[in-house]
């Protein structure tokens, strides 16, 4: 009877039927390459942790996504540098798993870079293999944000000027920095004695985050020899005359033992408890409910100006009392790059059906705060429609063609006279009620309130900017005021 004294670890599928190709019994990774050796040893922990049942592998863009060809666990290939906001959504809902991020340079240190940093800040409970080669290796050979000062590559091929191009980013010392970090350290894998030392860098990451310690990062220094054009013996030599003198090989953190594990909250994946948390059920107090809505009813608003007049508040305060009538809604909001000072306007629809599109081209109603709004969206009102605007901030007001009725507010100079200037979006609000008999004064009401909830002087100060709007439309609107009238 033989015994087997070496054998393929149990994390590795007994024959690699993904792989494409005749060849199913070895891996397809180039001689030299750090890949097939770094796998080995992952499977190796994998099972000898007894980790293999409970793990996910998230495969990134790059050679490491070939990982689902050989390991035997439950796995998720991402696009390119998403592999740390995918695993932190897998610990998120499965808190006890074990989640291994395994990254190329290219992946974690250009587009990932970001993704990376904010998991590790957070300390997410997971182990991060970062596999640096210094260059893009699967397609083709670009430089990548790790690739040395005067490397050679397709896109730096007189070779990496520091003065244009940056230095090579040192991703273990940029990780260390931050407080919440349990573990990271720096490896080489070009000869057995810096192996060794990988593998236990290797399980200690991966044992830290059974024991759910929080976030570990292990970089393997390795070589890409087809774009390297070098043989194996010689991307070893290259590791260590190379790249091991510029990314020193080091334990840079680790902090395990001073940290409790990690407890998240119990997931809850039940639809009905999830929307009840998104969506509480407000009391109804005296707003009446969806059975006594008109049956066929859509009002088009739009509201503009620009930022930091509460353009994109009012709009959702719109939505909010609408909403919590029993009407559907839809908010859209649209601002300038430059946001406050700059342009801002949004669009509400409400409607007793659904709504096929969020976007107001004409609007039934349109609420102004400055003469660029005044101007571009005057035009935009539809037929039989209405138009209230902001006189302290509209110097010229051309007829809208299509309006019906058009009115104007000193809505500012009344907001300034109550104490502070931005409730003159709350007096809009109380004029656009009146306007509105399909959506009760309890809703808008109740809609402040929730928007400043927590802040009761605030709530005070826009009721009474509610009621101001409402009591000088009233008095408009038997005038109906046009824009000519006021030019």
């Amino acid at each position: 009877m033989k015994k087997a004294v070496y054998k393929k670890p149990a994390a590795f599928f007994e024959s690699f039927d993904r792989r494409p190709g005749p060849i199913k019994t070895n891996m397809h990774y180039c001689p030299g390459c750090g890949h097939g050796i770094l796998h080995k040893l992952i499977a190796e922990a994998l099972s000898d942790l007894d980790m293999q049942n409970n793990t996910v592998m998230v495969w990134p863009v790059g050679c490491s996504v070939f990982g689902y060809y050989y390991f035997d666990v439950a796995g998720i290939s991402v696009p390119h540098g998403r592999a740390p906001a995918v695993a932190t959504g897998i610990i998120r809902a499965k808190p006890e798993c074990n989640v291994i991020s395994y990254q190329g340079d290219g992946d974690l240190g250009a587009i990932g870079l970001n993704e990376l940093i904010q998991a590790a800040n957070r300390g997410e409970n997971m182990a991060v293999l970062f596999v640096n080669n210094g260059i893009y290796g699967m397609t083709g050979g670009q430089m990548a944000p790790t690739t040395l000062p005067n490397q050679k590559t397709l896109t730096s091929p007189y070779g990496r000027d520091v003065n244009t191009e940056g230095y090579p980013l040192k991703v273990c010392e940029m990780v260390a920095a931050l407080d919440s970090p349990i573990y990271v350290e720096r490896v080489a894998l070009d000869n057995p004695v810096n192996i060794r030392k990988a593998r236990a860098a290797l399980r200690k990451a991966l044992g830290y985050m059974k024991e759910k310690k929080g976030f570990s990062l292990v970089e393997f220094l390795s070589a890409c020899p087809v774009n390297l054009k070098l043989s194996a013996e010689d991307s070893d030599k290259w590791i260590k005359e190379k790249m091991i003198p510029y990314f020193s090989l080091a334990k840079y953190k680790d902090i395990a033992s001073e940290r409790l594990p990690k407890v998240h909250a119990e997931p809850v994946f039940d639809r009905k408890s999830v929307e009840d948390i998104l969506f509480p059920e407000e009391p109804a107090g005296d707003i009446e409910t969806k059975t006594n809505l008109p049956s066929d009813f859509m009002l088009k608003i739009k509201c503009a100006g620009f930022g930091g007049q509460g353009i994109l508040s009012l709009g959702l305060i719109i939505a909010e009392a609408a909403h919590q009538q029993g009407f559907e809604v839809t908010w859209l909001p649209s601002y300038g790059p430059e946001m406050r000072g700059g342009t801002a306007n949004c669009a509400v629809i409400i409607s007793s059906k659904n709504i096929p599109s969020p976007l107001v081209e004409e609007a039934d109603i349109l609420l102004v705060f400055s003469q660029q709004s005044i101007d571009k969206f005057s035009p935009q009102v539809a037929k039989g429609g209405t138009m209230i605007y902001d006189e302290n901030n509209v110097s010229k007001c051309p007829p809208p063609k299509n309006a019906r009725a058009v009115y104007s507010l000193n809505a500012s100079e009344l907001a300034k006279n109550l104490g502070d200037v931005r409730t003159a979006n709350t007096i809009m609000l109380g004029a656009l009620s009146n306007l509105v008999p399909q959506i009760q004064r309890a809703a808008f009401i109740s809609a402040i309130r929730k928007n400043f909830a927590g802040k009761e002087k605030i709530i005070a100060l826009n009721l009474e900017a509610f009621e101001k709007g409402e009591t000088i439309i009233s008095s408009k609107i038997t005038t109906e005021k046009t824009c000519s009238q006021n030019e």
